[in-house]
């Protein structure tokens, strides 16, 4: 009687949220269940929706957001032997992620001073276009101080696009990139 009455209860959340897990379930039920009297913990929980077939499938699919075969110029690796940073503005890295959306995704670009890991400039964009990526670059060069700088990224498509590199020599930014994908390849601090 008592899984009826819990398995009634789960429905119900999850007409309003139906990507609910059993953690946010217990959580928001836990009233519901004193009220009825029912002692349930988690695990409990996750077993009987699971044999219920209430759990939730989850599809993890990786995201691509570096495309490194292009027609552009791909720059050597400067920072493969600097082994530490003293300062902030001695090296950026550049790097994209994305974030799934109801409907899709957006992409966040980002460039970190390496030594401070501050975020220095970042913008979310609807697309994987060099315009994110460019527009980081932008709020990131407000912040130049350093007049020996070098801008590290992935080899992708919108870090060797004519726009970012002539943006990268207008503020005169040494450009480095990877060799095998990693963007902080070896620099500590």
């Amino acid at each position: 009687m008592a899984a009826t009455i819990v398995l009634k209860l789960v429905k119900e959340i999850r007409e309003d949220l139906p990507r609910a897990g059993v953690p946010k379930l217990h959580h928001i039920l836990q009233e519901k269940f004193v009220a009825h009297g029912i002692k349930i913990g988690r695990d409990a929980l996750y077993q009987l929706l699971g044999e219920h077939g209430y759990l939730l499938r989850y599809r993890r699919r990786k995201h691509i957001t570096t495309n490194s075969k292009h027609p552009y110029k791909k720059y050597p690796n400067l920072i493969r032997d600097i082994k530490y940073l003293t300062h902030p503005g001695q090296l950026w890295v550049s790097d994209i992620t994305y974030i799934r959306l109801t409907h899709g995704f957006s992409y966040l670009s980002i460039v970190t001073d390496a030594y401070s890991h501050k975020i220095i400039g970042y913008c979310l964009h609807p697309t994987l276009h060099s315009d994110g990526p460019v527009n980081a670059l932008l709020m990131a060069a407000k912040s130049k101080r350093q007049s020996t700088l070098i801008h590290h990224s992935d080899r992708g498509v919108q870090y060797c696009c004519n726009e970012y590199v002539k943006l990268l020599e207008h503020f005169q930014i040494h450009i480095s990139m990877t060799e095998n994908g990693e963007k902080w390849e070896c620099v500590s601090h």
